[in-house]
């Protein structure tokens, strides 16, 4: 079974913390499973309210898929669940061809989960995993916290004891707002008192299994003293009983009638789980394996389709939760599955009394600690830029969804790199006066290298878009030279690419300066750019002689042409 590689139990924790071995890190596991069960197995029954399934498959989902999950992904704190957000999409695309709840509406979801793991296979096949390479960290802080901000948004109805029925986060909000008249007085009070001894744990008692505390003990007060008839509404019935292992029964029409929403889906699940698996891969320095953990989430839904449940998915929130209760390692989920399967046989009965008020308190302490604050304050000294790109995928995560947050934060990410290569940083090299060196200084009208010598530097790949400013550059410093330049020396240390458009300008302007009996000369060619200088005929215009792979050697070339003679003059380091 794969539990995750990388990091060694020497290591220290991101939260600096000593380092946990052997057999304690593995009971530490084990206890941060059972908490994470107190919490998420109430979680996950809630999710079958947007799904319009039995509570009972709910359980389902954090059974099989987990233990699915451990033995191919490779993530070692990815918490596999029901999750809202493939939920809804589901749900709203299934409820069009059955009514909800009935025998064909269940069968026709399970067949959503299959044909969502066929497509990951697919994905894995063609090793798609590094579609997660557009995620910056600066994109998975402004996830993180756009999730947390969303999660905490919804719980607040649970917490208030009113009723809301949008979707959106936003939208929910003001909902909200306009019932607070409607507050239930006892559900706001419990709710704030689990808020407030969470809160106060995590400073006083950071290690004690407060969630698990406070559901055992709230599931006893309510059993005692009848919470309901003070209007502190409860999870209520449940049914039991382990899955049964079957194919959905759903004709081959259904089945094509399936594939827009499967495939919305499989978007959502690969690029949520991927960020959410990056985000706390690099809070703990461990590696990343997006394709095994590919191949993980199309076993959990292969399972999860068999067993007769729904869709499942990277949870950010959950996975918070289990690195919150002090999981590193899918032990943790494991023993989570252990107690699901316990619950399902024997437990399911006292379940139905825990207050929604306590599960919704305590995913909302969880849902806070996802925004990290002082990580996006770290952004904001740094790179204001990115700050702003942050903000942005935090506010798209709240306020369009989280999947369309993640594209648009991916499009945004491209866009703030394709306008680097764009206007890339360009200099002329210039002698410095105290240190006799070549040095770089910004490009301006009027400068070179020495009298008849520019020396130019262009610090990105050459494309169509960019190849304009390199033109132009060049002019502009043959033009305004003090001196008729004789010699046009192109420093190509960081240019490794020219495409088939740049390459057509950059033959038109060299053959312009020929005209003007001005010599350009390469120096720091590698090799990729020389192939690319011979497939593009660039290499005949300037000549052979005039490529180097050193700039130091295209200088010396440069200055025995404005001498007129072949003897090289003085090399310049």
């Amino acid at each position: 079974m794969q539990t995750g590689t990388g990091r060694s139990d020497s290591d220290a924790t991101a939260d600096g913390t000593p380092p946990r071995k052997g057999l304690h890190a593995r009971l530490h596991d084990i206890l941060a499973g059972l908490s994470l069960a107190s919490m998420n197995i109430p979680q996950v029954l809630g999710y079958t309210r947007i799904a319009a399934m039995p509570a009972v498959t709910g359980l389902y989902t954090v059974l099989l898929p987990l233990v699915a999950f451990a033995c191919f992904g490779a993530s070692k704190h990815l918490v596999v669940a029901a999750d809202s957000a493939t939920a809804a999409i589901f749900s709203s695309a299934v409820g069009r061809m059955a009514i909800p709840g009935s025998a064909h509406y269940m069968a026709l979801v399970s067949m959503v989960a299959l044909l969502s793991a066929g497509f990951l296979l697919v994905a894995r096949l063609f090793r798609l995993g590094f579609l997660a390479d557009f995620l910056s960290r600066t994109v998975l802080v402004g996830f993180l916290a756009g999730v947390g901000v969303q999660v905490a948004l919804t719980m607040t109805r649970d917490m208030l004891g009113i009723t809301t029925t949008a979707h959106n986060p936003v939208l929910q909000l003001f909902e909200t707002l306009a019932q607070l008249s409607h507050v239930n007085v006892p559900t706001l009070l419990l709710s704030t008192c689990i808020v407030a001894i969470i809160m106060a744990g995590d400073r006083l008692a950071p290690r004690a299994p407060l969630a698990l505390m406070t559901v055992v003990g709230t599931i006893m007060i309510s059993m005692t003293f009848g919470l309901p008839r003070f209007g502190i509404e409860t999870i209520g019935p449940i049914a039991g009983g382990l899955p049964r292992l079957s194919i959905p029964d759903v004709s081959w029409n259904d089945t094509l009638a399936l594939l827009p929403a499967t495939t919305s889906c499989v978007f959502v699940i690969i690029a949520q789980s991927a960020a959410t698996s990056r985000a706390f891969a690099l809070q703990f320095h461990d590696p990343v394996d997006d394709n095994a953990d590919i191949l993980g989430l199309c076993a959990a839904n292969a399972v999860a389709g068999l067993s007769g449940t729904f869709t499942v998915n990277g949870s950010p929130t959950q996975t918070a939760m289990a690195v919150r209760t002090g999981a590193r390692s899918q032990l943790a989920q494991l023993t989570f599955a252990i107690v699901t399967m316990l619950v399902l046989v024997f437990l399911t009965a006292p379940l139905q009394y825990l207050p929604r008020c306590v599960l919704a308190s305590i995913v909302f302490t969880v849902a806070l600690g996802m925004i990290d604050v002082r990580a996006m304050m770290a952004i904001r000294r740094e790179s204001p830029g990115e700050f702003g790109l942050a903000l942005v995928t935090a506010a798209a995560v709240i306020g369009i969804g989280v999947e369309q947050g993640i594209f648009l934060a991916i499009a945004l990410s491209l866009f703030r790199h394709v306008r680097h290569s764009y206007e890339p940083h360009t200099m002329i090299l210039r002698r410095d006066g105290q240190s006799g060196l070549l040095e770089p200084y910004d490009v301006r009208a009027g400068q070179q290298t020495a009298p008849g010598l520019i020396v130019y530097r262009f610090c990105a790949d050459l494309f169509y878009a960019n190849a304009t400013r390199f033109a132009h550059d060049v002019q502009v410093l043959v033009d305004s030279a003090p001196s008729p330049v004789r010699c046009l020396v192109i420093d190509a240390s960081a240019i490794t690419d020219i495409d088939f458009s740049a390459a057509s300008d950059l033959r038109d302007l060299f053959t312009a300066l020929r005209g003007r009996h001005v010599t350009v000369i390469f120096g720091r060619v590698t090799p990729y750019l020389r192939a690319d200088m011979d497939r593009h005929r660039i290499t005949p215009v300037i000549e052979t002689a005039n490529i180097h792979a050193q700039l130091h050697t295209a200088i010396a070339a440069a200055r025995q042409v404005m001498a007129g003679s072949d003897t090289p003059h003085a090399t310049i380091h």
